[in-house]
């Protein structure tokens, strides 16, 4: 097949979706990835597939090293090899570092540091050359909102794996990039929010307004397709806000 292969994890909502869709529209096959809800999953794939698109939905722990294994293993069979890899899944919990429950703090590095390593790891080791590794970040490590200590923290390591992947990869024509929103306008960003603050994080940014996911979704699409020259980078999507 001649046809482009990404994987997308935490693809079936929010900004993962979005990047599913819009990578589906540029013309590539799409494994959407997620971690327990089959319905929207479904739904993702549906969508794509109506509009003319190649997708499958698959289930796996980001964490676990034998489930990501098997995730490869079945888009590989499925579709011939993988091109792009998008690392969409995460988890954020917010709570000053004083009372920040380390219970949880554990579950965010498992996801999002571990979550993150397992599938570029298998990615490293399986993409073809000219594809893409794009992992989400978030503009918070440059922000420092109180409460989002152990969530930038996490993100964070996303930028310091990233970077460093990429120059590990040398020679082989993968680049691999983080892609750093700002507030957008998700399940995972609204959740807990009231709208006086959900409004002032929307006025914080000189476009003043809340980033969309299909605005996420533009900035993967342009790594995972024609910007070849950008490598080892996170770009910061979020309408400028500093």
């Amino acid at each position: 097949m001649n046809t482009r292969v990404a994987i997308v994890t935490g693809g079936s909502r929010g900004i993962g979706r979005a990047i599913a869709e819009r990578l589906a529209a540029d013309g590539q096959a799409v494994a959407v990835v997620y971690a327990t809800n089959r319905a929207e999953a479904d739904d993702t794939v549906r969508t794509i597939t109506d509009k003319g698109g190649a997708a499958i939905a698959v289930q796996a722990d980001v964490a676990d090293e034998a489930a990501v294994t098997a995730l490869f293993d079945t888009v590989e069979a499925e579709f011939g090899g993988v091109d792009v890899v998008v690392n969409s899944a995460g988890l954020m919990i917010l709570g000053n570092v004083a009372d920040f429950d380390l219970a949880d703090l554990d579950r965010l590095h498992r996801t999002n540091i571990r979550g993150t390593f397992v599938v570029d790891q298998q990615a490293a080791r399986r993409v073809r050359g000219g594809g893409a590794i794009v992992n989400l970040s978030t503009s918070v490590t440059r922000l420092a909102l109180p409460t989002y200590a152990a969530y930038a923290a996490s993100k964070g390591a996303v930028d310091a794996i990233s970077m460093i992947l990429a120059r590990e990869l040398r020679g082989r024509d993968i680049t691999v990039n983080a892609v750093a929103p700002g507030p957008t306008a998700t399940a995972l960003f609204l959740d807990g929010k009231d709208q006086e603050t959900v409004d002032r994080m929307a006025r914080a940014n000189p476009m003043e307004r809340l980033g969309m996911p299909d605005d996420i979704a533009e900035v993967v699409s342009f790594l995972a397709g024609p910007g070849r020259w950008v490598n080892g980078q996170t770009l910061y999507a979020n309408g400028g806000v500093v």
